[in-house]
């Protein structure tokens, strides 16, 4: 994808870049390749797979929700800052908390945030379930780009949200991991309100988009120990 074809397919999902935004992301993205060739941030690493597989691919929440001004958003296993950075990037009102356990990868994101000047974003290089619990019952939207099975993200997200917020978990297929979390979902309190289907431009790979609502606060034992987690019990 090129940059002229990012500009239309953006505004395809009524996101309308500004030139602020575009320099932005042109930094980040020259900062991305750059840094890639010390670190493993990502196997992502030409100018135009950066622009569909990162920058698109991570704007594609706005399928989901409306990202308005005042919320607070989390980004759980952000890696190089997908969603997440990019979010705060083009809706730079947006109030952000960047969590990732990999030390050089919270470096990079560090980096390019004092780049930019961005304000209003935080890095944490902490487990999703050492998060400092200031932040429960804390965040409007949670999100997730491929960072684990379904059944395990939602324990790791839902504690964080407020009633009534949500996890937008990004994913590929997606339908057995949505069969086999419901039963966990119900001990959440929380619910799949929407599952939006849809492919990316050029290459048409599937992508999906699981919209999880919390309807009442979550016990205090979760999220629990990874181990517990991974031992398929709740």
């Amino acid at each position: 994808m090129t940059k002229d074809e990012f500009i239309l397919e953006c505004g395809k999902m009524n996101i309308f870049l500004t030139e602020q935004n575009m320099r932005d992301l042109e930094i980040y993205k020259d900062m991305l390749i750059s840094y890639n060739q010390k670190f493993n941030l990502t196997a992502i690493k030409t100018e135009e797979d950066i622009y569909l597989k990162h920058f698109y691919d991570s704007l594609t929440i706005c399928k989901a929700t409306t990202l308005k001004e005042d919320l607070k958003l989390l980004d759980i296993g952000t890696g190089a800052g997908f969603p997440g950075l990019v979010l705060k990037i083009v809706f730079p009102k947006l109030d952000v908390v960047l969590l990732d356990s990999n030390h050089k990868k919270g470096m990079f994101l560090e980096d390019v945030i004092k780049r930019l000047g961005l304000k209003h974003i935080k890095v944490l290089t902490v487990r999703a379930e050492e998060l400092d619990k200031t932040y429960r019952e804390y965040f409007d939207i949670v999100t997730s780009r491929a960072v684990a099975h379904l059944r395990i993200l939602t324990e790791l997200s839902i504690p964080y949200l407020k009633v009534g917020g949500m996890l937008i978990a990004m994913k590929g297929n997606v339908l057995e991991e949505v069969a086999k979390s419901k039963i966990f979902l119900e001990k959440l309190n929380s619910k799949i309100s929407n599952i939006i289907y849809f492919n990316l431009p050029k290459e048409e790979s599937n992508r999906s988009l699981v919209i999880i609502e919390k309807l009442a606060k979550t016990s205090d034992i979760y999220p629990r120990s990874y181990d517990k987690i991974m031992k398929n019990q709740i």
